[in-house]
């Protein structure tokens, strides 16, 4: 039997994915537009868009797969206030344990399941991401992303791609996970105090990668609604639009708070 999935991107990195029954929450921000947050070492953002989906309108979820915890447009106070209530929450070794509360940590390519009664067990492994330059894992932390297996799919795993920039790491996926959609953070993040080093995926790493990935789907988030992003909408469209045609037909964007369903 296929499952297909469906998809609501609420803003920023959260999406509510609802699949055979299961309602996972990716990334948690639901504070207002407005506020500016801290990220380290002098790096800071001002979030522009609020949610879509307000906290209270998005209903029950039966896990929080969080690709990390210590940066406001990833997990911000309203998206941490969720977390209580979630059934599972899945993030990085450190993540996992400063959340506590039986947060399930995973270094790359390490692997958990979610079972529910009645419903198919959905395998979780957490891939490579590197929110940086080289050597800047110190500094900017642990970050995972998600490839996402129950049975019924058709083209390959869902994955989220997490916050990364394009390095070995994360093109390891292409070897070892058959991606048939696939949620990809882009942005190009630059700050002022480091100057030209970027923090998460142009469009032109995004075609790169995908040429060598190959999802049946691809899902752009993770792009808008906060003042870092150096590469909105328009900007990765048009880099997308000079791209390979095997790659660009592949390009699904999502109307923002509207459920869209789609192949996995």
């Amino acid at each position: 039997m296929h499952a297909d999935v469906r998809l609501t991107h609420v803003g920023g990195p959260t999406v509510l994915i609802e699949v055979a029954g299961w309602r996972l929450l990716t990334d948690p921000t639901f504070d207002p537009a407005g506020r500016t947050y801290a990220f380290g070492w002098g790096t800071s953002s001002r979030k522009l868009a609020g949610p879509a989906v307000a906290a209270d309108a998005l209903g029950p979820v039966d896990a929080v797969l969080l690709t990390h915890d210590h940066h406001g447009d990833n997990l911000d106070e309203a998206g941490r206030r969720l977390l209580p209530a979630a059934g599972a929450v899945v993030t990085t070794v450190p993540g996992a344990r400063r959340l506590g509360g039986g947060a399930t940590g995973l270094a790359p390519w390490a692997s958990t399941t979610l079972e529910g009664r009645g419903r198919p067990s959905i395998e979780v492994t957490a891939t490579p991401c590197r929110h940086g330059p080289p050597l800047s894992r110190p500094i900017v932390g642990d970050v995972v992303g998600f490839a996402l297996r129950w049975e019924g799919q058709r083209h390959g795993a869902l994955w989220i791609s997490g916050d990364t920039v394009l390095y070995g790491g994360v093109r390891q996926v292409a070897g070892r996970v058959k991606v048939g959609l696939a949620v990809l953070h882009l942005g190009g993040v630059r700050f002022p105090v480091t100057g030209p080093v970027r923090y998460t995926m142009t469009a032109r790493d995004a075609v790169t990668l995908l040429g060598e990935v190959r999802p049946h789907t691809v899902v752009p988030v993770h792009y808008e609604g906060w003042k870092h992003f150096q590469q909105p909408r328009p900007v990765i469209e048009r880099e997308f639009a000079a791209a390979p045609r095997d790659v660009r037909d592949r390009i699904r964007w999502l109307p923002i708070g509207t459920p869209t369903d789609l192949e996995t």
